[in-house]
């Protein structure tokens, strides 16, 4: 490849026209008054343009600043029709040959239409999560599809943890023997050409990209500014984007606390996705509205290739189950050696008040009707992580069982069997409420079914970006 170029497709006499005046002509064999012949084939949306003696066409010229400049001008509605709808295309400048395409983002986009297209007939699509930790997230998507009428298989899970994606294998049931599993930090997978070349081309996308640096608690810990300074986490926006453009994605689903919506890191995604062929939307969704008993606030953006309509609107439901605590206890008794004093947080407390901080112990009952934010790391025990007030006593408390915990996110118990405290907690923590996130799938797969219902051939789409500038 000698040059590529981006170039806008203009009209003249009311016919489209791609018109080239580069020096780089002359490099590739295309001097002036030399012959060329031209073949265009609309099933592979591509125009060639081959040096050949006696050619039916001739390189003409132009003057330019005292320069002679080969000049190759198409203007005709049945030769550029296999762009037709198109602003414009990628030329291709080789030894003796140039091809017209489609731009990239453009044939990548129609690609993914088709092959979704396809799975939705053949009777299944395809997914696959990043940063899937113990794929709760996964799990609620699949469900929500399949509550919508559609199948779906798990094809590749990245997870930093090797030892969540050896516990998925056995108690999640989206894993299958043709699921890919790769136990590494995405930004290796992304540098491992030969990993990389063997990622399958997938439907659906979900991604929970970790949000170490997003949170004020996190930013105040690191003692950064911006979440993008965070060393462990801080960059994955970029690995991330490079295995969305590997795997091609139909939809792209991305799951994140509330203030990752307002980081420079959201803006690149929201952007970038934009140029390559998506419709952006993003939604915030609180679990309480979903009757969780904790009001875990996400935030989600759905990327759609550009074709399909997605609606977002009205996803809670409209009936809301008033639920309490004591609902999801397990049988723990009065006398049971879980319950303890916690007299290390009890003077924590006071002496965090005397400072003026706000880190106070929360207590709750089985009289309760919400439960505040379990985090990850609870199994540490926390000076603000709930406990459990006893029925009589009141200087003691015991901390939520690792079930109790999977059932105030309404996260199904067989996804956390056999593991530790620790581990339990901290897959439960850093994952999703599931009522929400399986509500919005269902709305993504109900979408899809219409689309499916409706299409009969996509048409071609404008690209996102400015190609004022972007082009020539």
């Amino acid at each position: 490849m000698q040059q590529y170029i981006v170039r806008r497709i203009g009209s003249n006499r009311g016919a489209p026209r791609v018109y080239l005046d580069t020096g780089a002509l002359v490099s590739a064999g295309f001097a002036p008054g030399k012959t060329y012949k031209r073949e265009v084939d609309p099933e592979k949306q591509r125009v060639t343009l081959t040096i050949e003696a006696n050619g039916s066409f001739v390189v003409s010229r132009k003057e330019k600043n005292g320069h002679h400049l080969p000049v190759i001008d198409i203007n005709s509605t049945e030769v550029l029709k296999p762009f037709e709808g198109m602003e414009a295309v990628r030329i291709v400048i080789d030894q003796n040959r140039i091809l017209i395409l489609p731009i990239a983002s453009e044939a990548k986009r129609v690609e993914r239409l088709q092959r979704l297209k396809e799975h939705l007939a053949a009777g299944a699509v395809t997914t696959a999560g990043i940063s899937f930790g113990g794929g709760v997230l996964d799990h609620a998507a699949h469900a929500g599809l399949e509550q919508a009428g559609i199948a779906s298989r798990l094809a590749m899970a990245n997870e930093i943890d090797e030892g969540l994606l050896e516990h998925t294998r056995t108690h999640n049931d989206v894993w299958s023997s043709g699921t890919i599993g790769i136990a590494a930090p995405m930004q290796e997978l992304v540098q491992d050409d030969a990993a990389m070349s063997r990622l399958p081309r997938i439907d659906i996308l979900a991604a929970g990209i970790p949000c170490s640096g997003a949170s004020q608690a996190g930013k105040s810990k690191r003692g950064i500014s911006m979440m993008e300074e965070h060393p462990e986490v801080g960059h994955l926006a970029a690995a991330a984007l490079m295995v969305i453009n590997r795997i091609q994605p139909a939809v792209v689903v991305i799951e994140n606390v509330p203030q990752y919506s307002d980081s420079a890191s959201a803006c690149i995604i929201r952007n970038h996705l934009r140029d390559s062929g998506y419709n952006v939307q993003e939604t915030r969704l609180n679990a309480a509205d979903f009757s969780c008993l904790e009001a875990r606030k996400r935030w989600f953006l759905v990327a759609t290739t550009r074709g399909i309509e997605m609606d977002l609107s009205n996803l809670e439901p409209v009936v809301h189950v008033a639920r309490k605590i004591g609902d999801i206890l397990e049988p723990i008794g009065p006398d049971a050696e879980d319950w303890r004093t916690f007299d290390y947080l009890k003077t924590k407390e006071v002496r965090d008040a005397a400072k003026g901080n706000c880190f106070s112990m929360q207590t709750i009952t089985p009289e309760s009707s919400s439960c505040p934010t379990i985090r990850k790391g609870y199994a540490k025990g926390g000076s603000t992580d709930p406990l459990l007030a006893h029925p009589t006593h009141p200087d003691l408390l015991r901390p939520l069982t690792v079930t109790e915990h999977a059932r105030i996110k309404q996260v199904p118990e067989k996804l956390v069997e056999g593991l530790s405290k620790t581990d339990g907690h901290i897959l439960l923590g850093q994952g999703i409420a599931y009522a929400p996130v399986k509500a919005l799938f269902h709305r993504i797969g109900q979408c899809l079914r219409a689309w499916q219902d409706s299409v009969s051939e996509q048409a071609s789409q404008p690209v996102g970006y400015s190609l004022s500038r972007a082009t020539g």
